[in-house]
């Protein structure tokens, strides 16, 4: 999803670097022949001054400005524990998609009268525009469903045409408190592609899922009704179900033996007349033409309507004579199987639901805590949550393998050009000014981590370093002037001084430059704009409180650094 970006920003950097170092020049010298002064206006003069007044204050106060900056930096990091985490925001696409999941025995008809109550019901809602309902299996017959499965595709209106001041959040609660007057129907709320997408990765009819694999249906399923008892009480828990495989009425005829054998009775002979009599068997084939049908036969409906008429059918014996299936069988109405989903060749149940009202990351980490702890599982078995938590988890890793990466690749960079480790890790010491930024913009807006935001703190590190380096440079080229007495400024404190000062407008116009071009982002609430936002949200932030430290308590670091050859200088 993000490599457009990044393709985008590397080749516009590259080409940036391509001009700056042959068309720039060349123009220039073109452009600029005569009058070249550095012009001043009043705003830059205004941020010129606040800053330096700021700057002679904390370099007065070195100790405390250290201070109060590791203070914030140690807090800002802390604070991150209380953001809350997702895989990506949810996209908007302008549509609700709404399942409804019935008892698995419902009938055809009963199914249909209630997918055209649900219709009614969700039509009610000034700011849906047309409903879709569909029962049973896709039309192309790529699902294995059966009539309990009713799926409905609400088409609402743009949001500047609602007439209620709502979101859409609320009116999907709306939607839910209005259909449960359906009772045993599970509801899912979600939209048309991200359903798609959700049923793909977790092989299940819901965002989120808990898997638990086991030798037998009554055991997985008693499972599954434990961690559905557990979850409920979760707050953020929504769309919570149990998929079950057992629902299918049927009636089990089990042989004896014994029986059979004392009343000389074969097993094959009994199978046909169960076969022939509930089912149907094919005893002829008819031909019409070029068209072939089987001929069945089977017995009258009155003859098999129920246990006790099944039980009466005759059954014939070695003796000539006939003998009731019920005197050598047991029969018995069961629950059994309506479908068996299975995972890599295991049979499973599954719990699916989803989370509205909060992040993603606590709800399902407080899930699996009070989960573990009441549910106990026999050898063999075995508990998976899988969905979108499951992507949040693999990129999460992802990112925990390419940040540390790309600040070793940085400060090699950085080894290279300056030449020694020291200048090289003073300059990623702006990358912790930055991260507490992002952290703090996150928290105020009330946006959740998520990969948009990590991929946002890796973009705002470039930022950060290259302030870093432009204050360096002039630092240790005002150094060099000074041991050269072609310096006005004979001290290290003057070099540094001078330093920031010099680059107050190049380090706050590249922060602000780069925050106005996100601002955009950061402030739309269109449609696609979700994935977008927290990215410039995470950007500008940092660069904030990047901006403010760089100038500030970066210059102070320097001094640290190279004190020893400012006494040399007095």
């Amino acid at each position: 999803m993000f490599s457009p970006l990044a393709w985008t920003l590397g080749f516009a950097l590259l080409g940036a670097l391509i001009l700056t170092l042959t068309l720039v020049p060349l123009l220039s010298n073109l452009l600029l022949r005569r009058n070249v002064r550095e012009k001043h206006n009043r705003f830059v003069e205004i941020i010129t001054n606040g800053v330096m007044r700021m700057f002679s204050w904390t370099y007065h106060h070195k100790r405390i400005t250290l201070i109060i900056a590791t203070s914030a930096v140690a807090v800002g990091l802390f604070l991150f524990k209380f953001l809350g985490t997702e895989f990506l925001p949810e996209l908007d696409e302008g549509a609700i998609y709404i399942r409804a999941t019935c008892p698995l025995s419902i009938s055809l008809d009963d199914s249909k009268d209630i997918a055209n109550r649900m219709r009614r019901i969700i039509l009610q809602f000034p700011e849906v525009k047309q409903v879709m309902s569909q029962t049973g299996r896709p039309n192309d017959g790529t699902d294995a469903t059966g009539f309990y499965n009713i799926e409905f595709h609400v088409d609402i209106y743009p949001k500047k045409e609602w007439k209620s001041n709502i979101t859409k959040g609320k009116l999907i609660n709306e939607m839910q408190d209005e259909l449960a007057v359906f009772p045993g129907i599970d509801l899912n709320f979600s939209q048309p592609i991200m359903d798609n997408v959700e049923e793909a990765v977790s092989g299940v009819k819901g965002s989120l899922v808990v898997k638990i694999y086991g030798d037998t249906l009554s055991y997985t399923e008693g499972k599954a009704d434990e961690v559905y008892a557990v979850m409920k009480q979760i707050r953020g828990v929504e769309d919570l179900g149990v998929v079950r495989n057992l629902g299918q009425p049927e009636l089990r005829i089990d042989l004896d033996q014994q029986k059979m054998a004392s009343y000389g009775v074969s097993t094959a002979d009994a199978n046909a007349i169960i076969e022939m009599a509930i089912g149907g068997k094919a005893i002829s084939q008819i031909y019409e033409g070029e068209r072939k049908f089987q001929l069945r036969l089977r017995y009258e409906e009155a003859y098999r309507n129920n246990a006790e008429a099944i039980g009466n059918l005759m059954v014939p014996t070695s003796r000539g004579s006939q003998v009731p299936i019920k005197n050598i069988a047991t029969i018995q109405r069961l629950t059994g199987p309506s479908i068996i989903f299975r995972d890599e060749n295991r049979r499973y149940s599954a719990v699916k639901f989803s989370v509205r009202g909060r992040d993603m990351g606590s709800t399902v980490r407080e899930a699996q805590q009070k989960v573990n702890a009441v549910l106990h599982l026999n050898k063999g078995s075995e508990m998976v949550w899988a969905g979108d938590f499951e992507n949040q988890q693999r990129a999460t890793k992802r990112l925990s393998q390419v940040v540390p990466i790309s600040l070793l690749l940085i400060f090699f960079i950085l080894f290279i050009m300056f030449g020694n480790v020291k200048d090289a890790g003073m300059v990623l010491l702006n990358v912790p000014f930055a991260i507490i930024g992002g952290i703090a913009a996150l928290l105020i807006s009330g946006t959740n981590f998520s990969i948009s935001a990590g991929i946002g703190f890796i973009a705002l590190f470039g930022i950060c370093i290259q302030n870093g380096v432009i204050l360096i440079s002039v630092f240790k080229k005002n150094l060099q002037k000074i041991k050269k007495q072609e310096f006005s400024h004979h001290s290290l404190e003057g070099g540094i001084t001078q330093g920031v000062r010099s680059r107050v407008r190049p380090v706050v116009m590249t922060a602000l430059m780069a925050a106005i071009g996100l601002l955009p982002a950061a402030l739309s609430h269109g449609i696609g704009s979700e994935t977008s936002r927290p990215l410039a949200i995470v950007v500008i932030g940092g660069l904030s409180t990047a901006t403010i430290m760089t100038l500030l308590v970066f210059p102070l670091f320097f001094f640290w650094s190279y004190r020893k050859v400012g006494q040399e200088m007095d």
